[in-house]
């Protein structure tokens, strides 16, 4: 029964995140579709919301199943591998099967979340089902490829940047209100345990906001592949901003590979 309702926690925290990132996916979709050559669409939150609760729920839960199980199965090997690594007196045979593993099934989850990513970007999209949208996702995937591994790189990037940049702000703030205002460095013994809690608190916070940003440029990225293929190469939708974004970072990666390329 413990191990029922682990599963069932795992199953209900990854439907959560799905549900979140496919209202976001939806959101970009309609405001990338809004949008022409010459004007700026509106993102249609509402519709997002409506599509994430009523008609894709069942995707959805599909979806997060796959995740919570590989999860559960991961988690129930590490508990079984610790066991074994105490049984077999810390051997360090052992110890390496264990870690290669562990680092295999890791691996295949995070996979997998990729996957599922594409396939709910694809579905925002089209409206098709979940095994359908999946198979599609990948496909439109390894057709754009190096757009899509640029994409995510820079979206991971400028992520990193922002929780950064907000948790060091928010540690500098923290030290001139109690240094400054309410002149509370007088009272405690050392500021490391404010400013570690205020830090850890601040950078997952970040990380639970700004992880919409990696979610958006999936979105983005989908839409702008299915365009691309619709009208033969040249996109018809899509703000004019974003393209004009796109196409000058296409053009300087294919100038550095080409420089690359000259200089093997």
């Amino acid at each position: 029964m413990s191990l029922y309702m682990f599963f069932g926690i795992l199953w209900i925290v990854a439907f959560l995140k799905y549900t979140a990132n496919f209202i976001c996916m939806v959101a970009a979709s309609t405001y990338y579709f809004n949008s022409g050559p010459n004007n700026e669409g509106e993102a249609e939150v509402g519709f997002a919301f409506k599509a994430a609760h009523i008609h894709h729920a069942g995707s959805i839960a599909i979806g997060s199943f796959i995740i919570a199980l590989i999860q559960f199965i991961r988690f129930i090997f590490l508990y079984l591998a610790k066991s074994a690594e105490k049984a077999s007196g810390e051997n360090k045979a052992v110890k390496c099967i264990v870690a290669c593993a562990a680092c295999i099934l890791k691996c295949i989850e995070k996979i997998c979340d990729y996957l599922n990513a594409a396939a709910f970007a694809y579905m925002a999209i089209t409206g098709d089902s979940f095994c359908t949208s999946a198979w599609n996702g990948f496909l439109l995937n390894v057709k754009h490829m190096l757009k899509f591994s640029f994409a995510n790189l820079i979206a991971k990037i400028f992520t990193l940047l922002g929780k950064v940049a907000i948790t060091v702000g928010n540690l500098f703030s923290l030290y001139f209100i109690m240094n400054y205002i309410t002149a509370d460095t007088e009272e405690v013994s050392s500021l490391y345990g404010p400013m570690v809690v205020v830090g850890l608190v601040t950078f997952f916070t970040a990380s639970i906001f700004l992880g919409l940003f990696d979610t958006t440029v999936m979105a983005m990225m989908t839409c702008l592949a299915v365009d691309m293929d619709i009208h033969n190469g040249t996109p018809e939708f899509g703000p004019p901003t974003f393209h004009e974004k796109t196409e000058k970072v296409s053009s300087n990666n294919k100038q550095v590979m080409d420089e690359g390329n000259d200089m093997m």
